[in-house]
């Protein structure tokens, strides 16, 4: 195949060999003129075409699932990077295809079922009306899960059977693993962006208003997945459980001082920059509090509708002394009846699945009693009374054919990245 065709851009460039220096002056005159204005929204791979209503589709997708909080000036940069994963998407697919290892249509029809139910929790149907709402299509999601099928098979197929990690590598990590028992490790989800000298305040700009896309509310996973350019863009830019010293110094730094739900960056690291998302941190083999397994029982009462912040103060303070007269979780039914109040249980809670607050709270509540009353005037007033409590145990950590698997994984990651830039490298492009 040809060396690819840009016609967006030329750079003056001398080159022998796939990494040979580039020859570029320090000081270039541009000729000619380039309006940055100016984009073009469809473009040919290969001989197959992705039209502007293929970019649209995916656009709708992400837009809504940061609940269509985007300016338009974010919207063109986000057209612009969809267009990009489309590029790579259709390479993957024509690979894969070329080697004789398709996503197959049963296989595309059944993952699309499954992201149905678990993702939307809809039947096929109902997400389709979805999609079609929201301005995208069954075809543009059928379209995304092929890509990341096909990329799966070639993987399995011309990468993993070459990965080899020896018993030793094994056993070494899970040695230096034990060592390390007791230390924090954190769950990282990281957007990283390219950038080079030429570009990098521009890199640096967009990393900005990423970030506050992602304060106001954005889904970092949504983000994640359509502009980082790490191998871990697939899986919502999740780094799993890692120490600080296998990160670079500078995010290092970064994730020491954040708290679980917290953002950083953009962070300048060599050849670009980082956004952080610190998911959760425990320590290694270590049993963590958070993974008691709790038995509540959630007691409620909802306020009639056009109740102002008077009257449900006034209820909310009646429901509190109500409250505190059960006599633990056995009497609660009993007692919430008297206001007409609901009670439902569960004893297969998670603290760590709890939002922030109420974790620690109910970690220290002795059982038999009950958190402090919480809600809004929409929907309601409630507390949780702790019934139960099963504690950790000691964490042992992973296994020796669970470590081998990270460490194929770790590795089979970094042959995908530099499996897609070479199909880059090689791929005949035309933009329209």
């Amino acid at each position: 195949m040809s060396a690819a065709v840009l016609t967006l851009c030329a750079s003056p460039v001398l080159a022998q060999g796939a990494n040979a220096p580039l020859n570029i002056p320090e000081n270039p005159v541009i000729f000619g003129k380039n309006d940055p204005n100016v984009r073009r929204a469809t473009a040919i791979i290969n001989g197959e075409i992705v039209t502007g209503t293929d970019v649209e589709h995916r656009l709708a997708l992400i837009i809504s699932a940061n609940g269509n909080k985007i300016d338009a000036e974010e919207k063109e940069r986000l057209r612009m990077q969809v267009l990009r994963n489309l590029i790579d998407e259709t390479l993957q697919i024509q690979e894969a295809k070329a080697s004789d290892v398709p996503a197959e249509d049963a296989q595309v029809e059944a993952t699309y079922e499954r992201v149905a139910t678990q993702n939307f929790g809809q039947s096929p149907e109902a997400m389709a009306k979805y999609l079609e709402r929201v301005g995208s299509s069954p075809a543009s999601l059928k379209r995304q899960i092929r890509g990341e099928l096909a990329w799966q098979n070639l993987l399995r197929r011309n990468v993993q059977p070459f990965v080899n990690v020896s018993e030793g590598e094994v056993q070494e990590r899970l040695q230096r693993l034990q060592a390390e028992k007791g230390t924090e490790e954190y769950r990282i989800g990281e957007i990283f962006l390219a950038a080079t000298d030429v570009n990098q305040a521009q890199i640096a700009a967009n990393a900005e208003k990423i970030v506050e896309q992602l304060k106001e509310g954005g889904s970092f996973v949504a983000y994640a997945r359509q502009y980082s350019q790490a191998s871990t863009a697939a899986v919502g830019g999740d780094l799993g459980w890692i120490r600080l010293a296998q990160l670079p110094t500078e995010l290092a730094t970064a994730a020491s001082s954040m708290a679980p739900g917290q953002l950083a960056g953009p962070v300048a690291i060599p050849g670009g920059f980082s956004i952080l998302y610190l998911i959760d941190k425990r320590q290694v083999l270590t049993a963590d509090p958070r993974d008691a397994l709790l038995s509540l029982k959630q007691i409620s009462i909802d306020f009639p509708k056009g109740t102002n912040n008077d009257q449900a103060t006034k209820v909310a303070a009646n429901f509190a002394t109500m409250v505190k007269a059960i006599k633990g979780c056995g009497d609660a039914e009993t007692q919430a009846s008297k206001i007409g109040a609901t009670v439902v249980a569960n004893d297969q809670i998670k603290a760590r699945d709890l939002p922030g607050a109420l974790q620690e709270t109910l970690l220290n509540l002795p059982v038999g009693q009950t958190t402090p009353p919480f809600g809004s005037i929409e929907e309601g007033v409630r507390v949780l009374m702790l019934c139960g409590r099963d504690d950790p145990q000691v964490a042992n950590g992973p296994n020796f054919d669970e470590m081998m698997a990270q460490i194929e994984d770790d590795r089979v990651n970094k042959r995908a990245q530099t499996y897609l830039r070479d199909l880059r490298r090689d791929a005949v492009i035309e933009y329209n």
